[in-house]
């Protein structure tokens, strides 16, 4: 579990569903280990797309510790994400609504209307929290989905660019994606030079 910044957490952990030797850039081209995230707001703690690791008993410890006395909520960015949601949703008696009205202080949702994915803002972290419309990128840096990933939505790569783009008015420092490495600065900037390729 690496803390990325006060009350604020990612992890990877290897996924059941990977299986070695994927065409590139097809629908099952992502890496085995997947990344999740836990915010511990004022008022809640908040797990994003939670996987659990191979220990658990280890990160039932480490995740207690943090939640202690919180109201917790379990959030997913898309259907495919649900992981372990019920598993942590059951062991913290956790809400799993995404409703905004039912968000804690300090998570903000932002609904991609037909790509099936909802984002999640921490503005207090200045962190954006994506499912797998944006991935990191291997310089570094972040990328749109292959087209591929988009078989089941009803948006295409150029749409997708276009409902990504009210984003970057948001003063985005990090970019905790799923699937490769997290940008952990200049955010803003690696989002604009993902919508701009």
């Amino acid at each position: 579990m690496r803390e990325i910044a006060p009350g604020l957490w990612r992890w990877t952990a290897p996924h059941s569903a990977w299986r070695p030797g994927a065409e590139r850039d097809s629908p099952d081209d992502w890496d085995e280990y997947v990344g999740s995230v836990l915010y511990v707001g004022r008022e809640a703690a908040v797990f994003i797309d939670p996987l659990l690791p191979p220990d658990e008993e280890q990160f039932w410890s480490w995740a207690d510790e943090r939640v202690a006395g919180r109201n917790v909520v379990v959030l997913t960015t898309l259907p495919p994400h649900r992981r372990n949601r019920d598993q942590v949703a059951h062991r913290y008696r956790a809400s799993t609504s995404r409703i905004k009205r039912d968000l804690p202080d300090g998570v903000e949702s932002i609904v991609l209307r037909g790509a099936r994915e909802t984002m999640f803002w921490l503005p207090e972290q200045r962190t954006l929290v994506p499912g797998d419309r944006i991935l990191g990128a291997p310089d570094g840096g972040l990328m749109l989905c292959p087209e591929s990933w988009l078989y089941w939505v009803s948006v295409n790569r150029d749409e997708l660019r276009t409902l990504l783009q009210p984003l970057l008015e948001l003063p985005i420092e990090r970019v905790l994606v799923s699937h490769g490495d997290p940008v952990l600065v200049g955010g803003a900037e690696a989002l604009r030079s993902c919508l701009s390729s």
